[in-house]
């Protein structure tokens, strides 16, 4: 393991925990929330394997919404919200700032509701921290569902639902030196099939709504990435989905990003947690 005071840059192998199904073959699923003592978050396994992840930092502009469902934006500017410990300041203070940015930024976008954000932070008592499993936070059948959750109204629903819509998720560390630790990666949507995508029924124990979300089975043809050193000036938008790949002749190239946090074997002992914030949003037009 490499000892210095600078973030690992460059291409890395790491091990990348992917989907292994129900030993008594019964529908996957997961609990969130206040999970109940006695109670497993989850009936699946996991299926580590070692996995080439390439560096995106120098090749930003290379990677699109349309062609990996992920994109890398630099060099935002500060935001109003500096501490990101208080939900009602962060809804007050970064969300507009959020929306701000999905509207300059997903083309043809007119209308975004953000309508969720979730903190995490590697310290031991932290209510969340980087989940280490290959995921999709939604699936097509979800997606819909989140608009109808969401619109005003049902015929509000009905007139977003015929249109293009998607679920984006903005994604951005909050630590104060460049991320050394649990970094993200992300799969270019054009290289994931969808033989490697498994809805998994996500309740919700508190509220008993239920959702889907997508856990991912491993295939060697599937290209990772990460951006080494992450700032708190950078985001990444994450496109868990996009109607438009739906469609036949679609140029849209799958529409769903598969993404985790991993150990990055070459993390210097003592580096400091990652802490990040990630904000879902609902993102209609063109």
């Amino acid at each position: 393991m490499a000892i210095t005071n600078q973030p690992p840059r460059g291409d890395v192998v790491a091990q990348l925990n992917f989907y292994s199904p129900p030993e008594d073959g019964s529908a996957p699923y997961n609990l969130a929330g206040d999970v109940p003592a006695g109670l497993k978050p989850n009936n699946y396994g996991t299926d580590p394997h070692e996995v080439l992840i390439h560096d995106a930092r120098g090749r930003e502009s290379d990677f699109t919404l349309d062609k990996d469902a992920f994109q890398i934006l630099l060099n935002r500017p500060p935001s109003s919200e500096t501490s990101f410990t208080d939900d009602a300041s962060i809804e007050k203070n970064y969300y507009p700032e959020v929306e701000r940015l999905l509207l300059d930024t997903v083309p043809g976008a007119n209308k975004v509701i953000i309508f969720d954000h979730t903190i995490r932070r590697t310290a031991p008592n932290a209510p969340r921290g980087p989940v280490a499993r290959v995921h999709i936070d939604q699936t097509a059948s979800s997606a819909a569902q989140r608009v109808q959750r969401h619109a005003s109204s049902p015929s509000e629903a009905a007139a977003l639902l015929a249109g293009r819509y998607r679920i984006i998720n903005v994604w951005r560390p909050l630590n104060a030196r460049p991320v050394e630790s649990f970094p993200l990666a992300f799969a270019s949507s054009r290289t994931l099939r969808d033989d490697d995508v498994v809805p998994i029924e996500h309740r919700y124990v508190k509220t008993g709504y239920t959702g889907q979300t997508a856990a991912i089975r491993y295939h060697p043809g599937q290209e990772w990435y990460y951006l080494s050193g992450m700032t708190g000036d950078e985001r990444i938008l994450l496109e868990c989905f996009d109607s438009e790949a739906l469609k036949e002749g679609s140029s849209v190239q799958g529409g769903r990003v598969a993404h985790t946090a991993f150990e990055d074997p070459r993390t210097r002992e003592g580096a400091e947690g990652r802490e990040s914030i990630e904000v879902r949003a609902l993102v209609f037009g063109p």
